[in-house]
């Protein structure tokens, strides 16, 4: 008989060609999957449960945790008694400042901070300013119920320490609305409602402020800037100051409202 060796089988390659309606050759058609999210694997199903359970079991431990952080500041605020009628009194007693009640003696509430020591108190209608040993400054709502801000006196801690605290807390206008901080460097007032910077004055060079040394003057206060030698003439040794800044003529000051 002529011709090739008979075939038996199509090649290899032949197989793999794909058939004519587009479906691969050598094998059941496999539709592609759809678009989208796949299901998790039941492993994964089967774990989700339990970390959900744990998760919400711990949530009062998380946030009662919360809650026990210790104050930024050291803050230690205690109330004693509920809010009665009138402010209470304040006064620094040992390390912290206490609000009483000027009938019967009773206390309302305590402010102290870790390992720090109060040194002046400035109280005024609503809140008190109280001056630390560490150079820090708070404001307290005058019943006790939170501590509105805190402020530091830029390198005031050492001459704190050296010589005391008197006349470094001013209450620049009769509501304490303004409050200037007075150190030998520069007065810096600041908005009592929010602890807002408003202006600083530094000291003329080669003077420097006497904190101690200051009257009050109507809504003005005159404050002594002693000089060095002859640095100054005196008149430029007192500074008149207001809750608006330095007096003179011709000034325009920012204000001091709340925005």
């Amino acid at each position: 008989m002529s011709g090739g060796p008979m075939r038996t089988g199509a090649p290899a390659a032949v197989e793999r060609e794909p058939r004519a309606d587009g479906r691969p050759a050598g094998g059941p058609y496999a539709p592609p999957r759809p678009p989208g999210p796949r299901r998790p694997p039941r492993r994964t199903s089967r774990l989700m449960l339990p970390l959900a359970l744990a998760l919400a079991a711990a949530a009062p431990l998380i946030t009662a945790a919360h809650d026990a952080r210790p104050a930024p500041f050291g803050d230690r605020l205690v109330r004693y008694a509920a809010a009665a009628e009138g402010e209470a009194r304040l006064r620094i007693e040992g390390g912290a400042v206490r609000g009483y009640d000027a009938e019967s003696g009773r206390t309302r509430w305590t402010h102290a901070r870790d390992g720090r020591r109060p040194l002046t108190l400035l109280p005024a209608t609503g809140h008190a300013v109280t001056l630390w040993d560490d150079g820090l400054i708070t404001d307290t709502v005058r019943d006790g119920s939170a501590v509105r801000w805190h402020r530091a006196i830029p390198g005031g801690a050492g001459r704190l320490r050296e010589s005391g605290a008197r006349g470094v807390l001013r209450a620049l206008d009769p509501e304490a609305r303004m409050v200037a901080v007075v150190t030998p460097q520069r007065i810096t007032a600041y908005r009592s409602a929010d602890g807002d910077l408003r202006w600083v004055l530094p000291a003329r060079r080669g003077c420097a402020f006497a904190p101690e040394r200051g009257v009050r003057h109507g809504r003005a206060w005159l404050l002594a800037q002693p000089c060095a030698g002859d640095a100054a003439a005196w008149p430029l040794q007192v500074v008149a100051v207001d809750d608006l800044g330095r007096i003179a003529p011709h000034r325009r000051p920012m204000g001091n409202d709340l925005p």
